[in-house]
């Protein structure tokens, strides 16, 4: 009797989550016709009319088992994948684009609620499993069926300083051997012609759908129809000064006395093993040496020198270090290029912009220079076709000449608090509205590879701390 009042409650409490889940998707796609599948629904797992399960004809109580088992199993599954679709998501921070805010390591609780969650464009999908399955190294999902672009309303909208997750846009296209790598950087480095005849080199080249490129977490500085120019690594928005971040850090070469920095120095400084970079063994070194004015003894030697990423207080921190001789902040150029590829703007990583970033409804005039910067929106993220002929210069989208452009969504800007070390929107461009995840709310774990478990791999204090 007991046990079939548990099995009893069991099948409502299921229904009652399918139900739910069910009904939200009804409203997502404002078709309730499809709300009289509920009968459906609730006619397997609750009133049994038609014969769905048969595992009480079962003579065999082994077998009848294991199907109840494999029963749970598929709805825990299929459980899974609704919660990780409309509700929440964890995420691992791969890199260090934002230390010291989050680190390399954290293990984050991702809410698709606080933006509202996206409608995927691959529903067919093994769950859990992003873009690609590990071992077999095959896709996870399937391209058919395809479902544009829909967000269910959420509890807010993405605002300046938010920490958001979102699909890379840039990996739009990708190549197998080089996934984590910015396509249109390689283009722009090798020639396209050059990586598609190398396939040895460089792999095969592959498309992805919004939903499975790479997730990515920065800091949103900028909002939709915001102006942002970044001064001497200064940001500000609209004319006026971003609020002070406490954890931005930019990297600096750090020459001593003649000592190497010891591993107690570094922990007080917080710099992890990945980031004590030691100049001198570089092939570059000689041409880093002269460009910041570091002079050698008479023997031609140098004396230690350090690329270190640091916080306003490790800065602080270092000066006081008797075996400190200079410290010299990374020069701009060695930021290597910005967006838009292939124009140039003039910018650099530390001295970006004036730049208006784009908002739905908004019509801009195209120009030669105002193109460059949102001809990548136009075309990839909106889904037109834009050319212009060779001979007047004039510019045709959908085939129709014009000089104006109305954009379908919003945009945001997005940089890393690890500023010198960040490939963001500085590099990559903007990242449109169906391109965002949610927003993190809790550290859930935290673990520090360059310690062992008795010695603080785990970050006790990270846990459970909320963003």
């Amino acid at each position: 009797m007991k046990t079939n009042t548990g099995k009893c409650y069991f099948q409502w409490v299921k229904f009652i989550i399918v139900a739910v889940v069910y009904i939200l998707f009804t409203i997502w796609n404002s078709n309730y016709w499809l709300l009289l599948v509920l009968l459906l629904i609730f006619d397997i797992y609750v009133l049994n009319i038609i014969p769905w399960w048969k595992f009480d004809q079962l003579k065999s109580s082994t077998l009848k088992k294991v199907l109840e088992w494999i029963d749970a199993i598929i709805f825990s599954i299929v459980s899974v994948y609704f919660i990780n679709i409309f509700a929440f998501q964890h995420y691992k921070i791969p890199t260090s684009s934002l230390e010291k805010t989050l680190l390399v390591g954290d293990y984050l609780f991702v809410s698709k609620i606080n933006y509202g969650p996206r409608l995927p464009n691959t529903p067919l999908s093994i769950p859990i499993a992003h873009n690609t399955l590990p071992i077999f190294n095959l896709k996870s999902y399937s391209d058919s069926p395809f479902w544009n672009y829909k967000r269910l309303k959420g509890l807010g909208t993405v605002k300046r300083g938010d920490i958001v997750v979102f699909n890379f846009p840039a990996g739009d296209t990708v190549v197998s051997n080089y996934q984590d790598y910015d396509y249109y950087e390689l283009v722009h480095r090798f020639g396209w012609k050059y990586i598609g005849t190398e396939e040895k080199m460089f792999g095969k080249i592959m498309t992805r759908p919004v939903d499975r490129r790479e997730n990515y977490v920065k800091r949103c500085v900028a909002i939709p129809g915001d102006s942002l120019q970044i001064i001497n690594n200064v940001v500000y928005v609209n004319g006026v000064l971003f609020p002070y971040i406490k954890c931005i850090q930019f990297n600096f070469f750090v020459e001593t006395k003649g000592d190497l920095i010891s591993d107690e120095i570094f922990k007080r400084l917080n710099v992890s093993k990945d980031d004590q970079i030691l100049v001198n063994n570089s092939t570059t070194a000689p041409l880093i040496f002269s460009f910041l004015g570091i002079k050698s003894d008479k023997n031609g030697n140098f004396n230690p020198v350090y690329r270190l990423p640091l916080t306003k207080k490790s800065l602080y921190l270092l000066k006081r270090e008797c075996i400190v001789k200079s410290i010299h902040i990374e020069p701009e150029n060695f930021g290597g290029h910005t967006y838009p590829y292939g124009y140039n703007t003039g910018w650099t990583r530390d001295n970006f912009g004036p730049v208006w970033i784009p908002q739905k409804g908004k019509t801009i005039v195209l120009n030669k220079k105002n193109l460059a910067l949102y001809k990548r929106c136009i075309v990839n993220y909106e889904g037109n076709i834009l050319y212009q002929s060779n001979s007047s210069h004039k510019i045709f989208i959908n085939n129709i000449e014009t000089n104006v452009y109305t954009f379908k969504y919003d945009y945001y800007f997005m940089l890393g608090d690890n500023r010198h070390n960040s490939l963001d929107s500085r590099s990559w461009g903007f990242v449109p509205e169906d391109h965002i995840v949610g927003k993190p709310l809790i550290v859930l774990l935290s673990i520090d590879k360059d310690r062992n478990l008795f010695s603080g791999k785990i970050r006790l204090n990270r846990i459970f701390r909320f963003l």
